[in-house]
């Protein structure tokens, strides 16, 4: 039954209207797979010569030190861009099917997902460093590694769990930060416990059991819940919520403008997928504690950084333009809709998103001037060329956005995944091309400049630029409509 399902999803995936545009994304997706599949590859020799030769530590032991935040880490990764892959199931419902038939197989599609087997390309090599050392005994670092290996297994069925409770993992992602800061402060040792635990796997090797145990139990309260719920009346019916109005009566004054404004104000506080945009484009500010004072600070990483802590918000919300409308694209097309005013409306809140977030990142000035001044122009540059490369990418964007929050109740709401996350790379390219040109013929600061400077220069050509957008969209207007109605139909 499994392999007559899978056949199915794959005729599925070639007979899709949407065949060339997926084949796209596939494509790119395959390319980001093998950039991480080769870091994987890379980071066990980078951590355990580091830790040995530079730092003469044991590389298990630090390994098991620092674990413990990066499984949340993991999760909350996972959470924002690992599909749940039950959207094809809802037309089985109906066929004489055994509904636990049709949950296993969703369960264990996710076992195919690059973040299931892909740290395997970690820990298989780690482990053989560890046998090569002579220093460890090999059947214990066999037993440890399927126990880490369980350990991801777990994350992948709490992912489950977790899938539309927002608040719980935000709380969660809460505490893991404010730990993290006492750790860095010398306050707190969590690292500590995180020694202590997962060196017990190594240490008492029956112990492997437990994290077997309990991927049992999370995969079995993962079973129910969609066992649970996997009705066409139940799990699958609209979620029904108070109406409730939301509406600015300042941006009235920006009649048509300020009514799309009004829109996707409203549209950020009702759907959940908007929701998680938000508060997506708000852990990016914490993107540049990756890079700045670490071992890993060079220039180009301070711009890199600075690009996503600036540019959270255009990435996760203004990559979905017009996605976010695909619901009623086609009677917003009927009406006398300003396609550059819908645009502009669009646009600003995307330089509002970024304005807030450069206030907000004022409190990298605690790394210096330099680093903030890198910020601030990687801003200046996100306002003034890759919104207008974001709304553009828009143009071509055929993907709708289901806002209907119980519609894929069994992961539609995780609406981020590595296909919004490619759409960046465009991006990032330019900025480093200019800001290496630059510096190599004039210096560091002239770089950073250089990009405030470009941003400058295209915030004041806006009017320009829009009508080029403009002519673009109405050019894909029709196939974009099309798209849109094949896949809601």
């Amino acid at each position: 039954m499994y392999l007559k399902l899978l056949r199915l999803e794959v005729k599925s995936f070639f007979r899709n209207p949407q065949f060339g545009a997926n084949l796209a994304m596939k494509i790119l997706a395959a390319f980001g797979m093998l950039y991480f599949s080769l870091v994987f590859l890379s980071l066990p020799f980078l951590l355990y010569y580091f830790v040995k030769d530079k730092l003469d530590g044991d590389p298990l032991v630090f390994f098991c030190s620092f674990f413990l935040y990066y499984w949340v880490a993991d999760l909350l990764i996972r959470y924002f861009l690992q599909p749940m892959p039950t959207q094809n199931i809802k037309p089985f419902l109906t066929l004489n099917i055994r509904k636990s038939t049709l949950v296993k197989y969703t369960i264990v599609k996710t076992f195919a997902h690059f973040f299931n087997w892909g740290y395997l390309l970690f820990l298989i090599p780690f482990a053989v460093l560890l046998v090569i050392d002579g220093n460890y005994s090999a059947y214990k670092v066999v037993l440890w590694t399927i126990a880490i290996l369980f350990t991801f297994y777990i994350s992948n069925f709490t992912n489950i769990l977790l899938n539309g409770k927002n608040a719980v993992l935000y709380s969660l992602a809460a505490v893991f930060i404010v730990l993290g800061a006492l750790e860095y402060y010398g306050m707190l040792s969590l690292s500590t416990f995180s020694e202590a635990a997962f060196m017990w796997f190594y240490q008492v090797p029956v112990s492997v059991f437990i994290p077997v145990f309990l991927t049992g139990v999370t995969a079995y309260f993962a079973f129910q819940a969609i066992r649970q719920n996997f009705y066409l009346d139940r799990g699958l019916e609209l979620k029904k919520v108070e109406a409730r109005s939301q509406n600015i009566t300042f941006l009235n004054r920006f009649g048509v403008m300020g009514t799309f404004l009004n829109n996707d104000i409203r549209l950020l506080m009702r759907s959940k997928a908007a929701r998680s945009a938000l508060v997506a484009s708000f852990f990016f500010l914490f993107y540049g504690l990756l890079f700045f004072n670490s071992a890993y600070e060079t220039d180009f990483m301070k711009l890199f950084a600075g690009i996503f802590v600036s540019g959270g918000f255009m990435m996760m919300f203004g990559q979905r333009v017009p996605s976010w409308d695909s619901s009623y694209y086609s009677l917003m097309m009927t009406q006398n809709v300003p396609y550059k005013k819908y645009l502009i409306a669009k646009w600003t809140l995307i330089v509002i998103g970024i304005a807030l977030s450069l206030v907000l990142s004022t409190v990298y000035l605690y790394f210096g001037w330099e680093v903030w001044l890198t910020i601030l122009a990687a801003g200046l540059y996100n306002l003034g060329v890759n919104s207008y490369v974001t709304l553009l990418a828009g143009a071509y964007n055929k993907s709708p956005v289901d806002l209907n929050s119980s519609a894929k109740s069994f992961g539609g709401k995780n609406s981020f995944n590595l296909k919004t996350m490619l759409l960046t790379i465009p991006q990032l390219v330019l900025p480093m091309v200019v800001y290496a040109l630059i510096k190599h013929f004039f210096g560091q600061m002239a770089a950073v400049a250089s990009l405030g400077v470009l941003g400058l220069i295209g915030f004041s050509l806006r009017e320009y630029i829009f009508n080029f957008i403009v002519k673009v969209y109405r050019v894909e207007k029709y196939s974009t409509l099309e798209s849109f109605k094949k896949v809601s139909g």
